[in-house]
């Protein structure tokens, strides 16, 4: 089983912030591969499925952002799941809107729901971080991932998820380069290819 996180703070009031992108793309996935319907337990909100042949439990940890790892940590103990069977989506300030990344453990950047999940499970578990953008100054991060997304950006935010959602089979069968790959070239896709010059001939001959 996979035990899918997506991180976010709970509530209306916080629905649109770029801190909650990772309850958006969950609900995106859940809803495209037409998980069953959410219901209370492990202190979030959990709702069960299927991406592809592999059995998957979506998490959305309700206890706010800094306590998530309560959450992950009693849903991981119930199931008997493995860190390295752990997914987290959340978002990202060293990535523009429109990016993203997976990784397989590192350090949580000062991300206070990774730094709760870390102290809970360990930092061994995958990540797929979603580009949200930077303030450009540091001091500015707290107040920048509590905001919505602005008006110009929301295009390429609606594209990812759309995106991710689509992608999610490569993501759920670890084919975490695959499903990179195609989720940046349905954000950006390439240029067409100038059309092909004709060969030119001489005149016919009778």
């Amino acid at each position: 089983m996979l035990l899918l996180v997506g991180l976010g703070n709970p509530g209306p009031d916080y629905a649109g912030h770029r801190h909650n992108i990772g309850f958006v793309a969950l609900d995106a996935i859940c809803a495209r591969h037409r998980f069953a319907p959410e219901r209370k337990k492990f202190r979030g909100l959990i709702a069960e499925g299927e991406i592809d042949g592999v059995k998957v439990l979506a998490l959305k940890p309700q206890t706010y952002m800094n306590e998530s790892g309560q959450s992950v940590g009693e849903a991981m103990r119930f199931h008997k799941i493995a860190p390295a069977d752990v997914l987290v989506i959340h978002d990202e300030i060293a990535l523009a809107v429109g990016k993203l990344r997976v990784k397989t453990g590192g350090g949580n950047a000062g991300h206070n729901g990774l730094r709760s999940i870390d102290a809970h499970i360990g930092p061994s578990y995958r990540r797929l971080r979603v580009g949200v953008g930077h303030p450009g100054d540091a001091d500015q991060v707290k107040n920048f991932v509590l905001q919505d997304f602005a008006k110009a950006e929301r295009p390429y935010f609606e594209k990812l998820v759309e995106a991710i959602a689509e992608a999610a089979p490569l993501l759920a069968s670890g084919a975490d380069a695959a499903f990179m790959s195609k989720v940046q070239h349905a954000v950006n896709p390439p240029p067409p290819k100038p059309p092909r010059k004709a060969a030119s001939g001489g005149e016919p001959r009778s």
